[in-house]
């Protein structure tokens, strides 16, 4: 199971929420802060939290618990 990335940055709720189902499906991610780079946060700025599978595909808020799921069955 490869890990996933989470697009976030600090102060993010909605973040933090993408986190919790993440960890509450033990699920492999890692977090990337989108500003530390500027095109990241061009891309993402109004978008986050995206998780984004080893296939390129993403899954942008919002999403329910049961969506991640299905999403990141797609991915292993």
């Amino acid at each position: 199971m490869s890990p996933v990335i989470l697009y976030s940055t600090d102060g993010c709720h909605l973040c933090e929420l993408a986190q919790q189902q993440l960890e509450q499906l033990a699920y492999p991610f890692e977090i990337v802060d989108i500003i530390d780079d500027p095109s990241l946060v061009e891309k993402y700025g109004t978008r986050i939290p995206v998780v984004l599978n080893n296939n390129t595909q993403e899954l942008g808020w919002p999403f329910e618990l049961s969506e991640l799921k299905t999403f990141l069955g797609s991915s292993c």
